[in-house]
C-alpha cells in the first residue's frame, strides 16, 4: 500500500514538473548565460550595484520587439539573445533578485522572472503585465520595487492613466489576433487602471543637480510617460549618472541594441515630442 501511494505521489510530481517545463521557453544559450552571469555576480563586492552590473553585462544584445508574442499559447519566454525595453528591464531585475539572495540556479531565475512578469505569477497572456503602470503596481505589492511618489519637487507633474491601446488596436498584438476572446480580459484590465493618478518629473526640468541626484539613483527604473492616446508609457530603461548628467541604459529601437545611451536623458527625450516626463521606480 505504501509503495503504491509513493508511486502515485512521484507520478503526480513528475506530471506537474513536466507541465511546468512545457510553459517555459528557452535555449541552452539562455540558461548557460543566466548561470554564468549569476556566478560572476557572486564574486562581486558586497556593495555592488547589481542592477548596473547586470544592465551593463547585457549591452550590445540586439533589440527585437515582440519576442513574447510568437507562441499560440502563453509561455514564460526567456530570451537573452534578443531584448526589447521591457524584457531588458525584467531580465535585469530577475538577475538582481537572484544575486541579492545569493541564488545562482536557472530555476531561481525563472521563478523571479515569472513572478515579475505575471499577475500572481500565473502564466497566461491576460495575466501578463502589458502596461507598465500595471507592472509597477503588481511588483510594488510584492515588495520588489517602490514607485517614487511625492508632492515635492522635482515630481511636479501629474499623470492620469487612460489606457485603451491594446483593446482598440488588437491587430498589433499577434497573440490577440490568434486569440480574440482574450480582448475582453484586456479591456477589463484597462478599465481597472484608468483614472489612477501618479506624480512624475517633467522632461524639461531634468537637470544635473543635487535635487535630481537625490531623487533618481543609479539603477532606478525610468518609465518614460507619453501623451500618445491609449498608452501610459512609451519606453523604459535604467538610470545611470555620468559626470555631465543623467543617462539611461536601455534596449534601444533606434540603435537596434542595448546601449548605455551617450545622449543625456533630457536631450534624448527632447527629440521625442510624445514623451512628456518620467516616473522613477526604485528596485528594493
Amino acid at each position: 500500500m505504501y509503495r503504491k501511494l509513493l508511486f502515485i505521489i512521484i507520478s503526480l510530481n513528475t506530471i506537474v514538473a513536466k507541465a511546468a517545463a512545457q510553459q517555459i521557453q528557452y535555449t541552452k544559450y539562455d540558461s548557460t548565460k543566466v548561470v554564468s552571469l549569476l556566478k560572476q555576480a557572486k564574486t562581486r563586492k558586497a556593495n555592488t550595484n547589481y542592477v548596473l552590473f547586470f544592465a551593463r553585462q547585457l549591452v550590445n544584445i540586439p533589440y527585437v520587439a515582440k519576442t513574447l508574442e510568437n507562441n499560440q499559447s502563453e509561455k514564460l519566454v526567456i530570451n537573452l539573445r534578443e531584448l526589447d525595453c521591457t524584457t531588458y528591464v525584467e531580465n535585469v531585475l530577475a538577475l538582481t533578485l537572484c544575486a541579492k539572495k545569493k541564488q545562482i540556479t536557472f530555476k531561481d531565475f525563472c521563478h523571479y522572472l515569472q513572478t515579475i512578469r505575471y499577475e500572481q505569477g500565473s502564466i497566461h497572456y491576460t495575466n501578463r503585465h502589458h502596461y507598465f503602470t500595471e507592472w509597477i503596481i503588481s511588483n510594488t505589492k510584492l515588495g520588489l520595487v517602490k514607485d517614487r511618489q511625492t508632492t515635492k519637487a522635482p515630481f511636479t507633474g501629474i499623470q492620469k492613466i487612460n489606457v485603451s491601446y491594446m483593446s482598440e488596436h488588437p491587430q498589433y498584438y499577434p497573440m490577440l489576433v490568434k486569440n480574440p476572446t482574450w480582448k475582453t480580459a484586456i479591456a477589463r484590465m484597462e478599465k481597472d487602471l484608468n483614472g489612477l493618478t501618479y506624480r512624475y518629473i517633467p522632461k524639461k526640468t531634468i537637470a544635473n543637480t543635487s535635487l535630481f541626484k537625490n531623487s533618481i539613483k543609479d539603477g532606478d527604473i525610468i518609465a518614460i510617460i507619453t501623451n500618445k492616446r491609449g498608452l501610459d508609457t512609451s519606453h523604459i530603461g535604467i538610470a545611470v549618472w555620468h559626470r555631465d548628467g543623467l543617462h539611461m541604459l536601455n534596449a534601444s529601437q533606434i540603435r537596434k541594441k542595448v546601449v548605455e545611451e551617450p545622449m543625456l536623458l533630457r536631450t534624448y527625450m527632447s527629440k521625442h515630442p510624445i514623451q512628456i516626463g518620467i516616473r522613477v521606480i526604485e528596485i528594493k
